[in-house]
């Protein structure tokens, strides 16, 4: 463990904690976007959007932090690739809520409610293990959780461009709903990145 007698600026841990929560709220948008009509998703794209520029404020908060702090809790480019990361995952959420709107898909494929679930779990995940950063402790679970629902994640993708492949929609709907699917993916990986960002930070604390 590494010891310091200078203070750290420790905001940064609050900062990350309200970020993943702020995935979690963002995955639950993505859940109600599936059982809704279509004449409630407009409503759906507010918030998501919402949550987006929340995501918005605290990567910038955290940036200006870093840019102001003398000492941090961990080394400057592992706060700057988490955050930056953090908020990758809310742009890749909103921004598969906004192209189902803005491309009028009427009908979500089959399966891309397994996608959707992968993401919300992984973003309970991430929320859960943000707070643990002040203790580097109980993380290990939660990388290797992550990791494995990413391999998932790839297997539903794969799935579903199968599916969307299968002669089932006609070339235009095909191009409207890989895009969705593969900004889902995005999400996945970038779940995994933050993972493998704490997985770093860990390593190098312990």
């Amino acid at each position: 463990m590494r010891f310091s007698l200078t203070p750290k600026e420790t905001s940064f841990y609050d900062m990350f904690a309200a970020a993943a929560e702020n995935l979690v709220v963002g995955s639950k948008l993505l859940l109600e976007l599936l059982g809704s009509d279509v004449s409630a998703r407009a409503e759906i794209v507010e918030r998501m959007r919402a949550a987006e520029h929340a995501g918005d404020d605290t990567t910038h908060a955290v940036f200006h932090q870093l840019n102001s702090s003398f000492i941090t809790p961990f080394d400057r480019e592992d706060i700057y690739s988490l955050a930056s990361s953090l908020d990758d995952i809310m742009d890749f959420m909103e921004e598969a809520v906004d192209l189902v709107v803005l491309y009028d898909i009427q009908t979500l494929p089959k399966g891309i409610e397994q996608q959707i679930e992968v993401l919300a779990r992984a973003a309970e995940l991430t929320a859960e293990a943000m707070p643990n950063l002040r203790s580097m402790s109980n993380l290990t679970e939660y990388w290797i959780e992550v990791n494995r629902l990413e391999n998932q994640a790839d297997q539903i993708h794969r799935k579903l461009l199968a599916h969307l492949f299968s002669g089932q929609y006609d070339a235009i709907e095909v191009l409207k709903l890989k895009q969705v699917v593969d900004v889902l993916e995005e999400a996945a990986d970038a779940f995994e990145h933050v993972a493998n960002t704490v997985e770093t930070i860990a390593v190098k604390e312990s």
